[in-house]
């Protein structure tokens, strides 16, 4: 991505900063149970935001138990895992996947991997943020759960939707991560993404039982915006065991157009949560647009 160098006024001083030519949108994929299709939205959701003509890149955050290059048929060479011990760096193990889609791929069968130490995060950090390719937008599959490796990509996201079903252990687990989001880490903002359900209005009343539950024992001031619902369709399966986007395998069927409807969705509504104290993936880029 091409940069550009200017004098940003502070209190103190001039101080030179790097501007990107093109705003950047992190956004985490996340749930409280898995199971719900979270890893399959990421790969959909990517694929219909680059036939948008965005440059999207995913990160596979289910570090021990990867998925993404799996659901798209790749075998990358490298992953995260050769990155944090220094073998290799991310342009190294980046994959790129159907129609340009960047790839970020992680480890299988890595119990070492699924409670990153400080200094790996901060590692990880520092090598997102040094990354220098052009990117719209980034979307973060993290695991599901609250361990700690889900909280921390879900804090170093600028933004979160949360996955769930409308089965009482999705909700009530979806609901557990939030409340541990918002108590121990200060996020204030979620997005509600319902996935494999028939009916609109099962959607809709998921949406209605989590605000319900959040606003009881969260407070009105935590914001749920509700994203719609990608419904049950026999092609996900189907495309699943191809190892193909169901978007690219069958670009007629219904929950392809969804996730065409969601792509745009998500891009014409931009964040409105701010940097906040926690530390951010790309903190450099995202702080170029605050001011």
């Amino acid at each position: 991505m091409k940069r550009l160098s200017v004098l940003k006024k502070t209190d103190s001083a001039l101080a030179i900063s790097e501007v990107w030519e093109q705003p950047l949108r992190v956004i985490s994929v996340t749930s409280g149970k898995g199971g719900v299709g979270k890893s399959n939205i990421v790969v959909n959701l990517g694929l219909a935001l680059v036939r948008q003509g965005h440059k999207v890149l995913l990160i596979d955050a289910d570090l021990g138990l990867a998925n993404l290059d799996i659901l798209l048929g790749l075998t990358p060479r490298y992953t995260i895992s050769d990155l944090l011990a220094l073998r290799k760096s991310i342009p190294d193990i980046l994959v790129e996947g159907p129609g340009g889609l960047k790839i970020l791929p992680a480890s299988s069968g890595i119990p070492e991997l699924a409670d990153l130490d400080e200094y790996q995060k901060m590692f990880l950090l520092n090598e997102l943020d040094n990354f220098s390719e052009s990117l719209n937008i980034v979307l973060i599959d993290t695991g599901a759960g609250i361990s700690k490796n889900v909280l921390f990509f879900n804090i170093a996201a600028l933004e979160r939707i949360v996955v769930a079903n409308n089965e009482p252990t999705s909700i009530t687990d979806a609901y557990a991560l939030i409340k541990v989001l918002v108590t121990k880490y200060g996020e204030t903002r979620f997005k509600l993404l319902v996935n494999g359900l028939s009916q609109p209005h099962q959607g809709e009343m998921v949406y209605r039982t989590m605000l319900k539950v959040m606003e009881r024992f969260l407070g009105r001031e935590i914001s749920l915006d509700y994203l719609g619902m990608i419904p049950f369709d026999e092609a996900i399966p189907k495309a699943v065991l191809k190892q193909e986007p169901v978007v690219s395998l069958y670009p007629g069927a219904k929950v392809s157009r969804c996730f065409t409807e969601l792509a745009k969705r998500i891009w014409e509504s931009p964040p409105t949560s701010e940097m906040g104290s926690n530390v951010k993936f790309f903190w450099r880029r995202l702080l170029a647009y605050q001011f």
